[in-house]
């Protein structure tokens, strides 16, 4: 299908969404950094491209044809009011509204947007609640669900919501609940989730999905034997322990590592480091916050601008118990699922300082790849 790629930053969503076979038509960034990164890794030749999204007018939004989906990880701006009125109304002035702007033009069939977790309780809900409820008068079903980056290919925390609007009519598919495997969750685990569902007075579609936190998510990580046979076919806690390894059946084992010299030894879904020395045997090396002063096992999320218990992406170190560094731009990107080409091309064309603070700012690739081959 074809996309536009609204806030396109570096172009997360377009590898994710190029990855599940869809074709980009045109795409708007405001920063000239991350255009220039962007226009590096991708083919842009003959597409459209648009600046800044205020200053683009309907008359040039209609120019652009047939889109099947909008995608964006739009800025959470303050919605300053919200919640005094309800509906389409209650966006205007915001970057949301552009959104809505644009789909309310081109109708596509999907709309794919993403934003930081904390957009659900804005304002006491208010804000999202009139979100939905603009949507709801375009004539958008919408979906949404909270997906960390962890579970998807790269370690690192890094909690998202993600939405998907459904036109009226178009017959489209259901995207959520995915599982941490990025696949649809089949009937009898789904009854697992807890899930809150709104449905607005004038829909007429699927509704509305979200899982309120991690523990709360599907347990379908691992140990799931597809033919359903045998002690494999449970569906453990993604915290235990694996089941007994058998010959034919050892998917989700975890690796058991012992404690040797400084190695604290644990349990690791990844193998540690191998190092040659006996004395540092498996040596598991750690991630350093240099802004919290500790270590820990995974990246926390990376910002471009930091905060109190998010920290700029040049801010994280990897530590073996006695030497630190920071982690490079190269590193970060990597944490956000691009490949190293992607990264070599743009180092082309910017500084580290940019190249750390596009990673900042991007979305997760693996998880948009995972929620693109979705659509169809």
């Amino acid at each position: 299908m074809k996309f536009l790629d609204l806030f396109a930053g570096i172009g997360g969503f377009r590898l994710g969404m190029e990855s599940a076979g869809h074709e980009c038509v045109g795409f708007c960034e405001i920063d000239k950094f991350a255009r220039m990164s962007y226009k590096a890794i991708h083919d842009t030749r003959g597409e459209i491209e648009l600046h800044d999204i205020t200053a683009v007018s309907d008359e040039s939004i209609r120019g652009i044809g047939r889109v099947d989906i909008i995608c964006g990880g739009f800025p959470c701006q303050a919605f300053s009011i919200a919640g005094n009125r309800r509906g389409f109304e209650d966006t205007r002035g915001t970057l949301f509204f552009e959104i809505a702007r644009f789909a309310s033009i081109l109708r596509p069939r999907y709309l794919f947007l993403e934003n930081v977790k904390g957009l659900l309780n804005h304002d006491g809900g208010a804000t999202f609640e009139t979100i939905l409820g603009a949507l709801d008068e375009l004539g958008y079903d919408v979906e949404w669900q909270v997906l960390n980056s962890k579970n998807f290919g790269v370690p690192k925390n890094r909690e998202r919501v993600f939405i998907i609007g459904h036109l009226r009519g178009e017959r489209t598919r259901r995207i959520f609940p995915l599982s941490s495997t990025g696949r649809q969750v089949d009937k009898h685990q789904e009854q697992s989730t807890n899930t809150l569902t709104t449905r607005y007075p004038n829909s007429q579609g699927v509704g509305s999905y979200i899982v309120e936190s991690e523990s709360q998510r599907v347990r379908s990580i691992g140990n799931v034997n597809p033919s359903g046979n045998g002690m494999n076919g449970e569906v453990y806690e993604p915290t235990g322990l694996a089941p007994t390894l058998t010959t034919n059946k050892g998917e989700g084992a975890k690796i058991i590592q012992r404690a040797h010299g400084y190695n604290q030894g644990g349990e690791h879904d990844i193998a540690p480091t191998l190092t040659s020395n006996s004395y540092q045997e498996n040596n598991h090396v750690k991630i350093y916050d240099f802004y919290n002063k500790r270590t820990k096992d995974e990246v926390g999320t990376l910002t471009a601008n930091g905060g109190v218990s998010t920290t700029h992406c040049g801010t994280f170190g990897v530590t073996d118990g006695y030497r630190i560094r920071k982690l490079t731009p190269r590193e970060c990107w990597r944490l956000q699922g691009f490949p190293d080409w992607a990264f070599d091309k743009a180092k082309e064309v910017n500084s580290n300082s940019q190249l750390y603070k596009q990673a900042g700012n991007s979305v997760t690739v693996n998880v948009i790849a995972a929620i693109a081959k979705e659509l169809k």
